[in-house]
């Protein structure tokens, strides 16, 4: 997957670029990351690209002009690299919710271009005449696109054949099945008095597996409720819900 990022800041994706799971992919080619910097575009000495609101009000907008041109590039840079199908994405508190759903519908796409807004958002005929979604990572403001983008950009990642070491590790992460995960243990056995559930040490994988799949029954019913209203249960998992219920209210 080719990711183009539109910011103003490129740099504060270093820490994707060079660290952990992701910077190994980027590493290795399995995904590349691209910026283009609408500063770049523009011909002024200040190399402004914002200015005051028409109007009045507070703060300044991102202008179009340096915004689409980069846009225009980032376009362009894609069918260099033979990207088939790509979208074209703001992060907006304004944006549609993402969710693991959206996630999963975002890898349809090869190409992935981000549009990072600044100060007090990005002059709207740039959203009307660029903009394929918008996005949006919860219901509060960020001073910018760029940590929102990274985001997503790790949640999409780690769903691309390679990026992790274990290709079963993405599926079991909370919100895959529509549930949050089951909780985690490691040595010690025992720490402080607290105890790792015996049937983890019981080398018996069916119970292990209906152990974990109802405390993720039971975590998503006392920590994400609204997911099951959602979600079909089966005889089994409802049978393991009200056991856990039972049991731990």
């Amino acid at each position: 997957m080719i990711f183009n990022i539109i910011s103003i800041f490129p740099e504060m994706f270093d820490s994707i670029l060079h660290y952990g799971v992701l910077g190994r992919a980027f590493t290795n080619d399995i995904c590349s990351l691209n910026f283009n910097n609408p500063r770049d575009f523009v011909s002024d000495s200040y190399k402004r690209i914002d200015d005051k609101p028409f109007g009045g009000g507070p703060g300044m907008v991102m202008k179009i002009a340096p915004l689409e041109d980069a846009i225009k590039m980032a376009l362009q840079q894609q069918q260099t690299l033979d990207v088939k199908k790509n979208i074209r994405i703001y992060m907006s508190p304004q944006g549609k919710p993402c969710n693991q759903a959206l996630v999963s519908e975002l890898l349809q796409y090869d190409g992935i271009i981000f549009v990072c807004g600044r100060y007090e958002g990005i002059d709207e005929r740039c959203i009307e005449r660029n903009i394929d979604l918008e996005i949006s990572i919860g219901d509060f403001v960020v001073s910018g696109g760029e940590l929102p983008a990274m985001m997503l950009i790790d949640a999409l990642m780690r769903h691309i054949p390679g990026v992790l070491h274990d290709k079963d590790s993405a599926q079991a992460d909370s919100f895959v099945s529509g549930l949050l995960d089951h909780p985690h243990y490691t040595i010690p056995r025992e720490y402080d008095g607290m105890n790792v559930p015996e049937v983890l040490l019981s080398g018996n994988h069916e119970q292990i597996k209906l152990w974990r799949l109802q405390m993720s029954l039971w975590h998503t019913y006392k920590k994400r409720p609204d997911l099951l209203q959602s979600k079909q249960l089966t005889k089994i998992e409802s049978g393991l819900l009200q056991d856990a219920i039972k049991r731990f209210e």
